[in-house]
């Protein structure tokens, strides 16, 4: 995640510690320092009661064989405990269709995790909101990707945008912390603006914008992604939002999630409108931040037990927790692809081996790159920089002589 936010305005989150080194003192942070671990993606289930068109996990109306029984899921729960794993993210599929979700996230904050919640919102009453909050779950993001006509068709329902907002609307009722999670294609980056002054005067104020990754129903509809120009403006635009809120005293949260070009786009806008110490301190931030993190600061366990090198990347599977701990799985460098992962650096090919952004980006997606040309150390298709802005190496971005 990028944190445009604390970039381009200096205001603090919870999660600076781990992103940045740079907990800022007077905002209590989820560690105060960089995470060693991974924070960990749990597709609890695949049954969702929606059927989103860029869905990565591939999740259907009916029932699957194979999912974690409740005592198997508080083993995993266990296991990822001694891991010391930071952040557990509950995801589907549809979390809240399992019955003992409540049950999971009490036992995953006992015993030391931050529990939080991915969901497309439409289940959340009152009641579950505030049976939620007392289980301890620290925050709630809510899959809205459009408004109501476009949401409920790339949803597969109608009304799902109204149960969505009432499902927000319940969890800021009981002081649950939940922000919007919208996934931005040539579909619905016309509705990005809109959704989030909308969503703004309900009383949420994060905003985690993803890049269309090409895994599960995702791949299927790659052609809907935005063109490098429609990227540059979907992400300029969001830029200059969050700082128009902040000029009026509006302090919104805005993350981007899922192409690490953005981290070297925010650097060259901040040398644009913001001159070049701002740029160089952000450079900075990003450079411990560390780019893509797939393989190493984030992982993925599906409903099965199997674990992936992200949430994203379902068609691989590094191990079963029902066969070995999770710890265990994910240093196992024996395993060809996670070890070439973590040293990508030296396998990456075309544009992205002599950008002088590498430092921050570190190729982005692996596998868009997969997806879209078979070459796994590919250029990402989603990079929309230019060659300028690319340049001819390290001793040309701002901040390289810090």
């Amino acid at each position: 995640m990028i944190s445009i936010s604390k970039l381009l305005c200096g205001q603090g989150a919870e999660g600076d510690g781990l992103r940045y080194d740079d907990p800022d003192a007077d905002i209590e942070q989820i560690r105060e320092e960089k995470q060693k671990r991974p924070v960990v993606v749990w597709n609890t289930t695949r049954r969702c009661n929606l059927y989103c068109e860029h869905c990565y996990a591939g999740a259907d109306l009916d029932p699957a064989q194979g999912e974690l029984s409740t005592a198997e899921a508080k083993g995993l729960i266990d296991d990822l405990a001694a891991y010391d794993v930071p952040v557990l993210l509950f995801s589907g599929g549809e979390p809240l269709v399992r019955e003992d979700l409540v049950e999971l996230v009490d036992y995953a904050t006992d015993a030391g995790i931050r529990a939080v919640l991915s969901t497309n919102g439409t289940l959340i009453t009152e009641e579950k909101a505030r049976a939620l909050r007392d289980a301890g779950l620290s925050y709630a993001g809510v899959s809205v990707d459009g408004l109501e006509e476009r949401n409920d068709r790339f949803r597969g329902k109608d009304g799902a945008f109204d149960a969505a907002v009432r499902g927000i609307e319940n969890c800021l009722s009981v002081g649950l912390k939940t922000g919007l999670r919208y996934t931005i294609t040539e579909h619905n980056a016309a509705d990005m603006e809109d959704v989030v002054d909308l969503l703004y005067d309900v009383g949420v104020d994060r905003f985690c914008f993803y890049h269309l990754d090409y895994g599960g129903r995702g791949g299927d509809i790659a052609d809907a992604d935005l063109d490098d120009e429609a990227q540059r403006r979907a992400v300029r635009r969001l830029f200059d939002m969050t700082r128009e809120y902040h000029a009026e005293g509006e302090e919104i949260e805005t993350l981007l999630v899922g192409n690490y070009a953005d981290s070297a786009y925010v650097v060259e806008y901040a040398e644009e409108e913001l001159g070049r110490d701002h740029a160089e301190r952000i450079h900075r931030y990003l450079r411990v931040n560390g780019g893509d993190p797939t393989g190493e600061r984030v992982a993925d366990v599906d409903y099965r037990g199997d674990v992936h090198l992200t949430q994203f990347w379902q068609g691989y599977s590094l191990g079963n927790v029902r066969d070995r701990p999770f710890g265990d799985i994910w240093d196992d460098e024996s395993n060809p692809l996670l070890a070439k992962l973590r040293e990508r650096e030296e396998h990456l090919t075309g544009k992205c081996a002599t950008c002088q952004y590498q430092d921050v980006c570190r190729g982005s997606s692996r596998l868009r790159s997969l997806a879209a040309t078979g070459e796994l150390f590919g250029p990402d298709p989603q990079c929309y920089l230019t060659p300028d802005e690319r340049g001819a190496g390290a001793d040309a971005s701002p901040g390289a002589a810090d």
